[in-house]
């Protein structure tokens, strides 16, 4: 009796931290018909087609994939401004679709996704280079830079040029101390608690990586709010020294 109730507790647990595809969907159908810049797309992953919105740039210098936060879309907020600004400073951009749970669901929840998150971005990854894309950068927000992390952690050799990671809450994975890409650690002035406190450890880790920074924005919030030039301003000027050569 006591396994049984063991075993309905861990399956109740396990389906409601499972990536929520109708919600997926949901968004996809809401947003497609938005798009004015940029196409449309699918991409693959664990076995779930997922949308992406690819925006080229005209000679493209470099190709960033763009990792938005929990449980929102790929065109939301400033990931949306960063993937219809950064083509017109030579980068095309590819905003993924990442795994959502149910609305609700707390942050701590998406660690179950981390995986099918991983596999989402490496997908990207590969998109880009069967593009003929031989420079490829990550941008991310909030916890988007959170999965990034989780999946950069684990595959230090994966084929990227830079990293940016805005908004990351808490500390970076201890894997990401050496590796051969550099790193962005963006922020707020007044951004959350969690973004804030581990911005100590975050700025040790960019010391032990070549060619990586930290900038605290002054002012800005954790969305940038009323700050999309300052964002679109320190994003482009690292990439341009990263891979825009």
């Amino acid at each position: 009796m006591r396994y049984a109730v063991l075993l309905l507790l861990v399956v109740f647990t396990t389906l409601a931290q499972a990536a929520d595809y109708a919600r997926e969907k949901q968004w996809a159908d809401e947003i497609i018909p938005t798009i004015v810049v940029g196409e449309p797309l699918y991409l693959g992953a664990a076995g779930h087609r997922f949308l992406s919105l690819l925006t080229l740039a005209p000679h493209a210098r470099a190709a960033v994939v763009l990792i938005h936060g929990m449980g929102v879309q790929p065109n939301w907020g400033l990931i949306g401004v960063l993937r219809t600004r950064l083509p017109d400073a030579g980068y095309t951009t590819l905003s993924i679709q990442m795994p959502v749970l149910a609305r609700g669901a707390k942050a701590d929840a998406y660690t179950s996704t981390f995986g099918e998150a991983g596999q989402r971005i490496a997908a990207a990854i590969h998109f880009l280079q069967r593009k003929g894309y031989q420079k490829i950068a990550v941008v991310s927000h909030s916890m988007g830079s959170r999965m990034a992390d989780h999946y950069l952690s684990r595959h230090p050799a994966a084929p990227l040029a830079a990293w940016v990671a805005i908004g990351m809450p808490g500390r970076f994975s201890s894997g990401l101390r050496h590796g051969r890409f550099p790193v962005l650690d963006l922020f707020g002035e007044e951004d959350q608690p969690a973004v804030l406190h581990g911005a100590a450890q975050r700025a040790e880790v960019m010391r032990a990586r070549q060619g990586s920074a930290q900038i605290m924005v002054p002012g800005a919030d954790h969305f940038f709010d009323g700050r999309d030039d300052m964002l679109v301003r320190d994003v482009q000027a690292f990439l341009d020294r990263a891979v825009g050569g």
